[in-house]
């Protein structure tokens, strides 16, 4: 069976076992063009038992245009991977799924130039693939009619496993940010909320971090943390605090640290501004709080609340646990390889395009 060319820029560490499921489905190629989008994560080896190539983003026209694929996966990323994908796909008769991850189009002048072929693509894919209803509802907007969600997922089985040592409490309240150095992660409203709700505890931030100025009193800057680290942080954490904010260029796509903290049973405190809210996975009063983006006033309120009702906060953190269950990579493989199916059968199976 020819395989199915999923075109992407890196394999992030939290997606190689997303792509290992969907190979074992559905058969596919890898086509890596590098370049800085690492999908918020560290880029990692391909997975050894799925086939790959580095390529670069100008030679991806005519590898498609070769043959040899049933099918052509791209998403958004790269500044020509995704026109040249899908123009050679239409070329050549070969069917073409979009994988779209933002819910709405920043507002760079690049991307405002790109409309009308988004437009194109949206409306004339063979499938669109999101990461969740948020942006299902969008690229239906734009004119897209056949349209599926693979659930975003991390290795649940990893996240949620015990850790190792066991994390060090005091009783104090504990939150946490994880997050990288750019002001549409929302740090900045993070340490104003802390700073306002004037808590007994810490908020610990985890990430590569520039100091500016001098820290509330309870934050600790850890800086960077492997996978193990990080999860033992989740654990030590009551809530996990998630405050981004849309920008004119930035769209949180959807904040895959929500699944890992749900993993180990952590509360969430997440904005409007977040596809995991956005998507449906955090839910307001059932395994978190949801505030609006970029307002201290509220992210401080919804801090002290949960600070002063630990069972409350327990319980939203079991909630999350129940919910991010159903997010794995066997899911979003699974979602992905019925598209895949919809639009090129694999040998000896009928048409179920529609």
């Amino acid at each position: 069976m020819r395989p199915v060319l999923f075109v992407t820029g890196h394999v992030a560490a939290d997606r190689a076992g997303a792509f290992e499921r969907l190979h074992e489905r559905a058969g596919i190629e890898l086509a890596l063009y590098g370049g800085r989008h690492l999908h918020g994560a560290p880029a990692a080896p391909p997975p050894a038992s799925v086939p790959h190539r580095t390529i670069a983003q100008h030679e991806i026209g005519r590898l498609v245009a070769a043959g040899g694929h049933r099918a052509v996966v791209a998403g958004t990323g790269g500044r020509i991977a995704l026109p040249l994908a899908w123009r050679a796909a239409r070329a050549g008769g070969v069917p073409f799924v979009f994988w779209a991850a933002l819910p709405r189009t920043p507002r760079t002048a690049a991307h405002l130039a790109a409309v009308p072929l988004m437009r194109s693509i949206y409306r004339n894919a063979d499938a669109v693939v999101t990461y969740g209803e948020h942006v299902s509802a969008f690229v239906r907007a734009q004119g897209a009619r056949r349209v599926l969600v693979a659930p975003q997922s991390v290795d649940n089985e990893f996240w949620s496993a015990p850790t190792e040592p066991a994390p060090r409490r005091d009783g104090r309240f504990a939150a946490l940010f994880v997050g990288r150095a750019t002001p549409e992660k929302g740090l900045a409203i993070a340490l104003e909320a802390w700073r306002r709700a004037r808590l007994d505890g810490t908020l610990t931030i985890v990430g590569e971090q520039r100091a500016r100025g001098t820290l509330p009193n309870g934050v600790v800057a850890a800086g960077a943390a492997d996978p193990a680290q990080l999860r033992n942080f989740y654990a030590a954490s009551d809530v996990l605090v998630v405050p981004s904010i849309a920008s004119r260029r930035f769209v949180e796509p959807w904040g895959l640290v929500v699944n890992e903290a749900m993993n180990q049973r952590t509360a969430i405190i997440a904005s409007d501004a977040v596809g995991a809210t956005a998507g449906g996975l955090v839910r307001h009063e059932r395994n978190g709080l949801v505030v609006p983006a970029g307002d201290a006033d509220a992210l401080a309120g919804a801090l002290a609340a949960l600070a002063a009702d630990r069972e409350r906060t327990a319980a939203l953190g079991a909630a999350g646990a129940q919910d991010v269950a159903a997010y794995t990579h066997e899911a979003w493989a699974q979602a992905f390889a019925g598209a895949l199916d919809r639009v090129s059968p694999p040998a000896g199976r009928g048409s179920v395009r529609s």
